[in-house]
């Protein structure tokens, strides 16, 4: 018998019951989602949404997990790091949910990450973000800086020039992003030709713009988030800066190319582990399936494939421990051979530190916003935090770690 779609609303959450169909009466496994669908960081963030719950209704439709099927309770946090910790609690202790997924920001992965700590919870944070993370609780399948500036920084100083100027989000993401870059850019012999730190809150970029005219640098790293810091692209298009850029978060999360009038992001340069212009067999099939139920879904960004490489990577662990019992689903995860095949193909779990494998791709935004790929890196590791130290199956630990303070081995 077929499930009908339905969405019924429970307090504040929204149980999604997605077409498929029928499980036999078993109690399912419930995942908890805390995303945006509304605040400053819904644009990127939907497509995350319709990620999960593309890869949800695909599991149901095949017999589900077990032979329990998935049930989605989803809040919408509104880009609100106190919802975030308000709702976090309510899944963990009202719904009892198997696990959680969700945030964007790191500001939000943090508010939230103490209270999956202290009760327990497996945790999946499903974004590009600064690295550092070790937590027995977490675990990551979006891009980490050694993904995405070892692979970026040294190309870029190859072709433009080793002086560097990076502008950043003030708060934990952009000053922990440009410290990676600091270090590679110094590693590689160059300098930096200055640094600045953007309130989320700024929209004007004047006194930034004459700063870089001023510095003369060969090429900007740009680390802005939010619909604010977004305005730099067409003020800087407009100011005839007419230097290349290279970005760790543009055009993959918040595709930028399609949104603003060419030349705004005339050769910016992005290392994105996926993006929905990838030319391969398994993104073409995504790409369909994906706009098969979400017809109005203007892009399929990065953090859509994470999300959906996430349920799978879960799916996995819980087949391989015959339970979704997160101590044992945690060590599944942890033994090792955790991986899918998804939109930018095979990741797999690295046992140690909690986060993914991936292919990178170098997106180079040409005049006319129209992209080209000229170099993939395949099968990149994120090697810096087990090299640093974090060994998870063999110590526990809840903290985030840097290039400067990294974990006692």
């Amino acid at each position: 018998m077929n499930i009908k779609s339905s969405l019924i609303a429970i307090g504040l959450a929204t149980v999604v019951a997605l077409p498929g169909i029928s499980i036999a009466a078993e109690e399912p496994i419930k995942i908890g989602l805390l995303e945006d669908n509304s605040g400053d960081f819904a644009l990127p963030v939907i497509p995350k949404i319709h990620a999960t719950e593309l890869a949800i209704k695909e599991i149901n439709d095949k017999g589900g997990v077990l032979g329990r099927p998935l049930k989605l309770v989803h809040y919408d946090t509104q880009s609100d790091n106190t919802r975030f910790q308000q709702m976090a609690r309510r899944l963990i202790q009202n719904d009892k949910v198997d696990v959680i997924f969700g945030g964007f920001s790191s500001a939000s992965r943090e508010a939230i990450r103490p209270i999956m700590d202290r009760a327990k919870m497996m945790y999946w944070y499903n974004n590009q973000y600064e690295g550092g993370v070790c937590d027995t609780n977490t675990f990551v399948t979006g891009a980490v800086p050694e993904q995405q500036f070892s692979t970026l920084i040294p190309w870029m100083m190859e072709k433009f020039g080793k002086n560097v100027y990076t502008i950043a989000a003030d708060y934990n993401f952009g000053q922990l992003s440009a410290e990676w870059v600091r270090n590679i850019v110094k590693e590689n012999g160059g300098t930096m030709a200055g640094e600045e730190f953007i309130p989320l809150s700024v929209s004007q970029f004047g006194q930034t713009i004459q700063n870089i005219q001023k510095a003369k640098p060969d090429f900007v790293v740009t680390l802005l988030v939010g619909n604010n810091q977004a305005s730099y692209y067409e003020q800087q298009a407009a100011a005839k800066l007419n230097r290349p850029m290279a970005s760790s978060v543009n055009v993959g999360q918040g595709y930028e190319h399609k949104r603003f009038k060419a030349p705004a992001l005339k050769d910016m340069y992005v290392t994105v582990n996926y993006i929905e212009e990838v030319d391969s067999p398994e993104s073409a099939d995504f790409v369909k399936r994906f706009h098969a139920m979400f017809p109005n879904e203007p892009y399929i960004n990065q953090e859509a494939a994470n999300a959906y490489d996430a349920v799978y990577l879960y799916k996995a662990a819980v087949e391989k421990a015959k339970t979704a019992d997160i101590p044992e689903v945690r060590k599944a995860l942890e033994a090792g051979g955790i991986c899918t095949t998804g939109p930018s193909g095979k990741v797999c779990i690295d046992p140690k530190s909690h986060h993914t494998s991936h292919t990178i791709y170098l997106v180079h935004v040409k005049a006319d916003h129209s992209i080209e790929i000229p170099k993939v890196w395949n099968d990149i590791q994120p090697y810096w935090l087990g090299d640093a130290g974090c060994n998870l199956p063999a110590k526990a630990d809840k903290k985030q770690y840097t290039p400067s303070n990294p974990p006692t081995k």
